[in-house]
């Protein structure tokens, strides 16, 4: 029911082919964050508009609301949210860490680990939770999502080699656990690449996770604070060493100039929070960079976003208008400034995969980073 094909490539970079029982991943690929089952400010009308094909959904979340007992009621994820494309689920390892980071009033961690799982406080709460491989594992299998990510231990950057080692041997320890514990044959599972910014636990982990002949690997633990050319080079690091011809996806990252960068380096799938949560405060890609569209030079600026993009929102309104929009707090501004960024990541993944198949891959980034400058008008 799943298959990668490697279409062909240009240098590291590859264009690919993942087919699922919900359909077919062109790849490079950008999947736009669902986390509770929904892309922010869009409808799914408006993500296949886009030809959006895959959206990511998060355990941690959906386990909090509505609760992992009503989406098996409703016949699993794809029909709790009426999306019938494929669906990745994260294990929800990264929120376990991030969200519920910091201390009690009596100087406890609101987090603790423990070789059996993870105990932690949630976000909206603060009720005390305890999420075990083999429980992440159950939870993926009742929401039926394509694509399932065992419970990892994400650590904080900076960090220490000791701690990063051990934080990656027990991820290694519940890899083992969750491939033991999967039962359903209409899902595939990932392997985790942890080590932090180590290159040798880097090596270390992407060796043993290999060992376990997965269905694709992803790397882990990157995009957390550290400088954008230690993440580039884990990235490359790790790639070396995972298998060609299988999938490679690079979690939580998403800025349009780390993609470019990194499926220069192997990757193949990406997924970010940038393009909506940025479109929501105002921020919009253009080829030339970011802007803020709230700022005061757009007032009387009655030309489109970018002049280079196709997408229902630079066709038919203006920068001016849409300013107006924003500064007044409509709805309305949140949906078009989604439905363009979210576009601009779909030309841009189009835009590589030709370049790729054209093998112009190269000359494609040098010129596409030239012009993308990256600052905030």
């Amino acid at each position: 029911m799943f298959s990668f094909e490697l279409i062909c490539s240009d240098g590291k970079a590859r264009r690919g082919r993942l087919t699922t029982p919900y359909g077919v991943i062109d790849t490079p690929t950008f999947m736009p964050v669902g986390t509770q089952g929904t892309v922010k400010a869009m409808i799914h009308k408006l993500l296949e508009d886009i030809s959006v094909q895959i959206v990511l959904a998060n355990t941690y979340h959906l386990y909090l609301r509505p609760g992992i007992e009503v989406i098996k009621q409703a016949g699993g994820l794809h029909n709790f949210m009426g999306w019938k494309k494929p669906i990745l689920t994260d294990s929800g390892g990264f929120q376990v860490f991030s969200l519920s980071k910091g201390r009690t009033k009596d100087n406890k961690s609101q987090v603790r680990v423990f070789e059996e799982g993870v105990e932690f406080k949630d976000h909206l709460s603060g009720s005390l939770h305890f999420f075990t491989p083999e429980k992440v594992i159950e939870m993926q299998e009742a929401f039926g999502s394509d694509f399932i990510m065992p419970l990892d231990e994400c650590v904080e950057y900076p960090t220490t080699y000791a701690y990063a080692e051990s934080a990656l041997l027990r991820t290694l320890r519940w890899l083992d656990r969750s491939i033991k514990h999967k039962r359903r044959e209409d899902q595939v599972l990932f392997g985790i690449v942890q080590g932090s910014t180590f290159e040798s636990l880097r090596v270390l982990s992407a060796v043993a996770t290999v060992e376990r002949d997965l269905f694709g690997y992803a790397i882990g633990g990157l995009s957390v604070g550290e400088p954008k050319d230690i993440m580039y080079d884990m990235t490359q690091i790790v790639c070396e060493y995972l298998p060609w011809e299988k999938p490679r996806y690079l979690m939580g990252v998403g800025m349009p100039e780390d993609i470019i960068e990194c499926v220069a380096r192997g990757i193949d799938m990406f997924d970010c929070v940038a393009p909506t949560r940025m479109a929501r405060t105002g921020t919009l890609f253009t080829h030339s960079g970011k802007l803020n569209i709230t700022n005061e030079v757009f007032k009387k600026d009655f030309s489109p976003i970018d002049e280079e993009c196709g997408c229902y929102t630079c066709r038919n309104f203006t920068k001016a208008y849409l300013r107006h929009l924003y500064k007044a707090e409509e709805i309305s501004a949140y949906i078009l400034g989604t439905i363009h960024n979210l576009s601009f990541y779909q030309k841009l993944m189009q835009d590589i995969r030709s370049a790729i198949e054209k093998k112009q891959f190269d000359s494609f980034r040098k010129l596409w980073m030239e012009k993308y400058s990256g600052k905030l008008c």
